[in-house]
């Protein structure tokens, strides 16, 4: 096998079993009640948090989970993408790259929200599709400002 064969099935797997992470995630097993009872004893012993503020606590806590997420979800689909589509004489960054990354990261967030629906513990919004897809686009924008900046010259040395 090729060393770009190699860097292609890497990059694919890592995007595949993030996207298996996310599925997991969108089960019973993760629902916010079972999370709240691990959560709640730890932040209530480390901050002595009631019940009313640990809630507030936990719902943010749990959309920050769904930014973190979906951004590397849309980091590790770019690099997959951009593995794939490689062309030798090709820049760091390219639109479609990041178009594919982030129309699959959406896909992904409409499925998973999709998914929940159907499971009572559960609930489907769109506003979790739009907050996901929203760190998907956060994730594209920074790496098309990293990979395209060009970097500062060096000051000429004085001698």
């Amino acid at each position: 096998m090729t060393a770009d064969r190699n860097e292609l099935i890497k990059a694919w797997i890592a995007a595949g079993l993030w996207i298996g992470i996310i599925a997991v995630e969108s089960t019973e097993w993760l629902s916010a009640e079972r999370t709240s009872r691990i959560l709640y004893p730890l932040l209530h012993y480390l901050f002595s948090l009631d019940l009313a503020s640990f809630q507030v606590w936990h719902h943010y806590i749990r959309k920050l989970g769904h930014f973190v997420g979906y951004f590397a979800l849309s980091a590790l689909l770019f690099r997959a993408w951009k593995t794939t589509l490689h062309v030798p004489s090709a820049p760091p960054w390219a639109m479609r790259w990041s178009a594919i990354a982030l129309l699959m990261a959406a896909s992904v967030a409409s499925l998973d929200e999709w998914h929940q629906s159907f499971i009572p513990s559960r609930t489907g919004v769109f506003r979790d599709v739009v907050l996901d897809t929203w760190a998907a686009l956060v994730a594209q924008i920074l790496i098309a400002y990293f990979l395209t900046r060009r970097p500062k010259p060096l000051p000429a040395a004085r001698g």
